[in-house]
């Protein structure tokens, strides 16, 4: 059900469905049959307001609201007597999650949370980031994603069809925020190593953003999840009655290439040119074309090429301090050559190439196993990747037998390829075997880290997608997994490229980004390739403040005046989880006395 208050400048207070309205907002529960939305309009300007404040049900303080706020904004006695600390409800929350030991559980509950108490959530998160990104993320997102119709409760982010065509700036003035910085769009296709989800790939934008904001502190009403429905061919979907989305299979004709040139005009028009937008989850196709097409014309990046690149590269020059060799001695052998692939492999080509190598000698230093075989013929975006065949290679085991790689990647999204025969030639081929398990989620990475430690006596340097737990060795030692996550990146990049005014982001600024050394000499002895979880905000941060300088040294960035200090101005725009006061600003006028007047 859809609540509509048009309220004219005469409304009072005091007026029973002002607190009606408040108590339904500020008491709504994650159970409440009530799954639509609720708008308060002025109707003087058209503006939704709350007597005067730009608020949302997610931006209330619930039982924090104070006994000044409670009777300014008439919800006094709507609400128990006592008034809250955003501790006490932080205790709460994390007592309540402590109970739940299904992730999916877990996943819906830090969902409703975040649907009324934005600040709360993100506390919340913050303080235990490492416990909770697996669930807000990967790999949990990914088993959200799979049930989005089974568990919907609200709606969050936007939904644009391929029948809206012709329409989409005027669904963009639906959506209640006017100053969106930051927008991350998927269409569905190739949801983690899930495959095509359709609409149910909506859980991908949303996470990505809930990380903007945890992560790299980013503004959460500036941010914008979009959802591009053209349709899906996954025939359970179609024949799921719960199903969100299109009953049609994918529209692959000019039609789709014309919604998103449409998107794209429609959000630069709305929110500016240096509005950031994110493609997210797209068909490896589709991923590779709109990054050429569009890298040029709008401030966008694909997660899925270039953070994922950046991650990986920052995990190859981790290795690169343990091993003492540079990443030019490396050679790299990747399972799967798709868009992960492809961008990895690319930005280590521009590595080797700021340390003197040629392109052409950087690409013969790396080679791609597909599910067809080793790549020795042409095939979409992989021209520089070909080399010629180097004999008789039926397996991926053949191909580290062959080759003899320093390290392997795998970005398959096809299980547990890296068997313990390839594992166990690794640790023959090299003292400190290189192992990168990179797919999401958890079920479909190639190996897990006990095994990659276990088979290699301790000596591999691994790093995964997902999260794998300490690993106990027989000799006592204890080894930390390193995450390539996605979220040591782009956060930060998001962050840089918004405060800065970027227009373009060039593959240079992933470079960049990957560059930021920030693990300690104790770090990398416990195996770790990535700094722990717990610090990823002020991994960010740095990030965010080396790419700033970056980008105003190289003529990049279009936002002036330059800060002077740009640690200390980057710092100071940050979103905090402090619940803001819901008072207006109440003064006297300089030298006005109150005079009675005469008869």
């Amino acid at each position: 059900m859809q609540f509509l208050y048009v309220i004219d400048g005469c409304f009072s207070l005091t007026d029973p469905h002002w607190s009606l309205f408040l108590f339904d907002l500020l008491s709504a529960d994650i159970s409440s049959s009530n799954t639509g939305c609720m708008h308060y309009i002025c109707g003087s300007s058209g503006q939704r307001f709350m007597h005067g404040f730009n608020v949302q049900q997610s931006r209330t303080p619930g039982m924090a609201f104070t006994l000044k706020e409670r009777q300014i904004l008439g919800i006094h006695g709507l609400l128990p007597p006592k008034i809250e600390t955003q501790d006490t409800q932080a205790m709460r929350f994390q007592k309540n999650l402590k109970k739940m030991s299904d992730p999916l559980q877990k996943y819906i509950y830090l969902m409703g949370i975040q649907e009324r108490n934005e600040r709360l959530f993100y506390r919340v998160l913050m303080e235990d980031i490492e416990a909770l990104m697996p669930i807000v993320y990967t790999p949990t997102v990914g088993l959200a994603c799979t049930q989005y119709g089974h568990i919907f409760r609200r709606p969050k982010g936007l939904f644009i069809t391929i029948k809206d065509q012709g329409h989409i700036r005027s669904i963009l003035d639906n959506w209640p925020e006017t100053s969106v910085k930051a927008v991350v769009v998927t269409d569905g296709e190739r949801i983690l190593g899930l495959g095509d989800l359709g609409v149910y790939g909506m859980g991908i934008p949303v996470g990505k953003l809930c990380l903007y904001t945890a992560c790299a502190g980013i503004r959460p009403e500036s941010c914008l999840p979009v959802c591009i429905d053209v349709g899906t061919d996954n025939e359970k979907l179609l024949r799921d009655p719960f199903y969100m989305g299109l009953y049609q299979r994918r529209d692959r004709s000019q039609r789709y290439d014309d919604l998103i040139d449409e998107f794209m005009e429609a959000v630069v028009d709305k929110y500016g040119q240096d509005t950031l937008i994110q493609f997210e989850d797209f068909g490896n196709h589709n991923a590779f074309r709109f990054l050429k097409k569009y890298r040029e014309k709008y401030c966008t990046f694909n997660d899925d090429i270039q953070g994922t690149a950046s991650v990986a590269l920052a995990g190859l020059l981790a290795a690169q301090r343990v091993l003492g060799k540079p990443i030019t001695e490396h050679k790299v052998l990747f399972l799967g050559a798709g868009e992960a692939a492809l961008g990895i492999a690319n930005l280590i080509v521009m590595a080797m190439m700021e340390s003197g190598m040629s392109q052409a000698e950087a690409r013969k230093k790396i080679w791609m196993f597909d599910k067809y075989g080793l790549l020795v013929k042409v095939g979409d975006n992989q021209e520089g990747f070909i080399h010629p065949d180097p004999g008789d290679v039926k397996s991926f085991l053949d191909a580290v037998n062959v080759i003899k790689p320093t390290a392997i990647i795998g970005v398959s999204g096809a299980g547990r390829l890296f068997t313990h025969d390839v594992i166990r030639a690794m640790g023959s081929l090299n003292e400190r075997p290189i192992i990168f398990a990179l797919s999401n989620p958890t079920a479909k990475a190639e190996c897990t880290a006990e095994d990659a430690y276990s088979l290699t006596q301790g000596r591999c340097l691994f790093a995964s997608g997902s999260p794998f737990a300490p690993v106990s060795l027989e000799d006592g030692r204890i080894l930390t997994p390193g995450q390539g996550n996605n979220a040591y990146i782009f956060p930060g990049v998001a962050l840089a490229v918004i405060l800065s005014g970027v227009r373009h982001i060039s593959d240079t600024v992933f470079l960049e980004a990957t560059l930021v050394d920030q693990l300690t000499d104790e770090e990398l002895s416990q195996g770790r390739l990535y700094p722990p979880l717990s610090n990823i905000r002020e991994v960010s941060l740095q990030m965010a403040i080396k790419v700033v300088e970056y980008v105003y040294s190289k003529g990049m960035a279009f936002r002036y005046p330059e800060p002077v200090d740009k640690e200390a101005y980057i710092r100071s725009v940050v979103w905090n989880i402090n619940y803001d006061s819901f008072l207006p600003e109440i003064y006297d006028w300089p030298g006005e006395e109150v005079q009675d007047v005469e008869d």
